[in-house]
């Protein structure tokens, strides 16, 4: 049994992680910024981020700070070097040195910051989880006519299938970088808004629209997605059926 540091253990990808590090057999510390003992923001860090690292076997890094993720990262790093933590695990996407997106940029950037800081480290790239696309389709289906990106495809997983990669890479050595992990289907947005739609009984009429940018002409060249990682088994309309109701509610992770 090891003792395992979870940031961002309450979230969409932390929660299930920490469910399966516990069915494991593993001591599980859970950091978040709003769940004691370990209530800590990592853009700030302090007293209670050196106890939380305190003695661990490892640190799987499942934050998801949209401001402040390279500061956060930062701040970790340094924590983890002075308790002499030999492994951090870093969950990262598929694309992020290819796609031009802000956002991927950063993630790229604590890449590199977690390779270089010299502490034993396993990064894991994954396409986007299921949860998000949901989230982002039920944005683009408030007006409506639904704006979709044109000529646009994903490549979805289901989180607790990263999760259970990740469980099992925390119990391991250090491993760098490992395969990258993508969902089971290549499918454009149109095909995604349509099956949302359908789960959701909801109508809406959909509109393709081109974009401007680097990073739109990365996303339609496909560069992030990862054809020849399609490890993952839920397929999208099974997760929408279990979030929804309907046919194959009853499809396993």
């Amino acid at each position: 049994m090891s003792t395992i540091l979870v940031t961002g253990g309450t979230g969409t990808l932390g929660r299930p992680v920490c469910e399966r590090l516990r069915a494991d057999g593993h001591d599980v510390r859970v950091l978040s910024r709003h769940s004691p003992p370990y209530a800590v923001d990592l853009r700030q860090g302090g007293p209670l981020l050196d106890r939380a690292v305190d003695g661990v076997d490892a640190v799987v890094h499942c934050s998801n700070i949209l401001r402040g993720d390279q500061d956060a990262a930062r701040i970790l790093l340094e924590a983890a070097r002075r308790a002499g933590v030999p492994h951090l695990l870093y969950i990262s996407i598929v694309g992020v040195d290819r796609v031009p997106l802000g956002y991927y940029r950063t993630k790229y950037t604590v890449e590199r910051m977690i390779q270089g800081s010299g502490i034993g480290w396993t990064l894991l790239r994954t396409t986007q989880f299921h949860d998000l696309i949901l989230q982002l389709l039920q944005g683009l289906a408030k007006p409506p006519v639904m704006l979709l990106p044109k000529e646009v495809r994903d490549q979805p997983l289901e989180v607790t299938e990263a999760a259970a990669r990740l469980a099992g890479l925390a119990a391991g050595p250090p491993a760098h970088r490992v395969e990258d992990m993508a969902g089971p289907e290549i499918r454009t947005f149109v095909e995604l808004a349509h099956s949302y739609l359908r789960a959701s009984g909801r109508r809406r009429r959909i509109v393709e629209v081109p974009l401007p940018g680097r990073a739109y002409r990365g996303l339609r060249r496909g560069e992030h997605l990862a054809p020849d990682r399609a490890v993952g088994h839920v397929t999208f309309d099974e997760f929408l059926a279990r979030r929804f109701g309907g046919p194959g509610s009853s499809a396993g992770a």
